[in-house]
């Protein structure tokens, strides 16, 4: 009998860490029915894997589509990017539960903390919800090239449960409490695949507010993780700041040791302690040793913000000669920033910034040009501080004729965690730690300043290709880290591997030509709302539930792609 599928003569790198070893493998429907030498075999299909490599299909556990996902059946760009597998509504911000009256604060709330167009959520959403099992219905109704799954945000559930209070992060009461984890419970029975919350003041809403949540007490946070306890499923899934270590590591070691549930943390270097990052894994330890489960979430390369004429922010977006023009369409607004007397009139415009924003406007020793090829971990000597110094020029003046170039598109690259002035080597030891998961690419969020949703691609190109300041991750440890380390987090037992009887989520990769684009801005949100994208080339094929959905880089129309409500069994039985 002929198998649906068949990929012929590719390098298996399985998912599970072992070394790649050539193999067939064989589809039938949503399943893996062989893997191993199946010359004999015949099938509908075949895809020649010759000289390519087969894996897992990408499992990304922290992206923000939770608008986008109830409209966009592509969920671009994650979709290029050989992912077949998404979470979203992290960092305690989504859009269920919702009643009517606080549809528009979400929005603004999401707007705010994830820089999404807030005129494109509100022409994409139906709103056809109000609780997070009938979001879970809606999410169900849309066919897509991949399969999503969906955590309850602590922001809305607080501002559903306790309205104004709720909103402007009142302490929440006791029965406040007991609501939210009754809700939380319903939405992890529902098929929410865990709970999430914001605890770092970068994350505002677009009116200033801190998000919903921030500043929770401890017996909020644990109240509401005995629900993933009772559920006995989810995750519990925190951004936090981290500035009291001894407050923040005892609530989330007591909201797992309660639960039984897992709690997984942003860790990132920052510049103000360049290794504060080894404390953050040894507490971990410590709590884990305690009988925790803490799961540190770490980043494949420096969280960034990308500065250009089209971008959110830039160096210059405070300086009243540039706000003058600043709502011309792009075309227009560069031909006057070429002109000399608004190119003076900017530079000369001299600007009082205080605190963070104007630490990253004024921070061009860590400002560098992106490139084509994008280059994340650039040499310091190549930054914006260093080329204006060697020139005899004012940095403000290379940033500014930097992007001009590609008429007005250039990007500038700033790495706000993980790149402390040359170390480039934090997050591969982050990465390379045994009890990491790779997450933080932030899919479908920062439309406006950055687009790491090429997470996936990079992972390959640059950590395992062609790095060259620091030591490279093998294919085996690159694939495993986006695949089966982060589906077991998640509970879904049924991926993240080639092996029989697993789903039939695979890729079959050029990773000799495998490349990522510079980000481009487009204009292609609902109600022409911008984002940043970033295109790959180098996947031959990106199979979702045995359906081919795209080929050689381009969609083929199908859309396998469905809901996951919880965990999933390990189809052996061993999980």
């Amino acid at each position: 009998m002929a198998h649906d599928l068949l990929i012929r003569g590719g390098l298996l790198v399985d998912g599970s860490g072992a070394p790649p070893v050539r193999a067939d493998v064989a589809v039938d429907g949503d399943t893996i029915s062989a893997v191993g030498d199946l010359s004999g075999a015949e099938a509908t299909r075949v895809i020649d894997a010759e000289g390519l490599v087969v894996t897992p299909g990408f499992v990304d556990i922290h992206t923000h589509y939770d608008g986008q996902a109830t409209w966009d059946p592509e969920v671009s760009p994650s979709g290029w990017h050989g992912v077949t597998t998404i979470v979203m509504g992290n960092c305690g911000v989504g859009f269920a539960p919702a009643s009517a009256e606080r549809r528009d604060w979400l929005i603004q709330l999401m707007e705010g903390v994830e820089d999404i167009p807030g005129s494109a959520l509100e022409e994409g959403m139906t709103w056809n919800w109000e609780s997070f099992p009938e979001y879970l219905d809606e999410l169900e109704r849309l066919p897509r090239v991949m399969d999503v799954a969906a955590q309850i945000p602590h922001g809305a559930l607080r501002a559903y449960v306790m309205g104004e209070r709720g909103a402007a992060n009142t302490e929440a009461t006791a029965d406040d409490i007991a609501e939210m984890s009754k809700l939380t419970e319903e939405a992890l029975v529902a098929g929410a695949v865990g709970f999430s919350t914001t605890r770092t003041l970068l994350h505002r809403a677009k009116d200033g507010e801190l998000a919903a949540g921030t500043t929770a007490h401890a017996d909020e946070l644990i109240g509401i993780g005995e629900a993933l306890g009772r559920a006995g499923t989810g995750v519990f899934e925190v951004a936090s700041d981290l500035f009291d270590l001894d407050g923040e590591f005892a609530w989330m070691t007591e909201v797992s040791r309660r639960s039984g549930r897992p709690v997984s943390f942003g860790c990132l270097q920052n510049d103000i302690q360049p290794e504060q990052w080894r404390e953050y894994l040894a507490r971990t330890d410590e709590a884990n040793a305690r009988g925790a489960t803490i799961i540190p979430q770490v980043a494949g390369r420096p969280a960034c913000l990308l500065f250009g004429w089209g971008s959110t922010i830039h160096p210059f977006v405070t300086h009243t000669a540039y706000r003058e023009i600043a709502d011309l369409p792009l075309p227009e607004r560069v031909e006057r920033l070429r002109t000399p007397e608004v190119r003076e009139a900017i530079l000369s415009e001299k600007i009082d910034r205080d605190g963070f924003i104007g630490m990253v406007l004024t921070g061009f020793d860590k400002l560098f040009p992106l490139g084509d090829p994008p280059d994340y971990e650039p040499a310091p000597e190549a930054s914006v501080g260093a080329i204006a110094a060697r020139e005899g020029r004012s940095p403000e003046e290379v940033a500014y004729d930097m992007m001009l170039q590609r008429d007005g598109t250039e990007l500038l690259y700033f790495p706000v965690l993980g790149y402390s002035y040359g170390d480039f080597d934090a997050i591969g030891e982050m990465l390379r730690r045994p009890g990491t998961v790779l997450g933080l690419g932030d899919g479908g969020a920062h439309c406006g300043v950055l687009c790491d949703a090429s997470l996936p691609t990079y992972m390959l190109s640059h950590w395992v290709r062609d790095r060259s300041r620091g030591d490279r991750l093998a294919l085996e440890e690159a694939v495993a880290l986006q695949t089966r380390r982060t589906a077991e987090l998640y509970g879904f037992l049924d991926r993240g591997l080639v092996a029989e009887g697993y789903r039939a989520d695979l890729n079959v990769i050029d990773l000799e030509s495998l490349s990522i684009a510079p980000p481009e801005m487009v204009f292609d949100l609902p109600a022409g709302g911008r984002r940043l994208i970033q295109r790959a080339s180098g996947y031959a094929a990106t199979i979702c539930a045995g359906v081919p959905v795209r080929i050689d880089d381009q969609p083929t129309g199908e859309t396998p792609g469905r809901l996951i409500r919880g965990s999933r069994q390990d189809p052996t039985g061993q999980g």
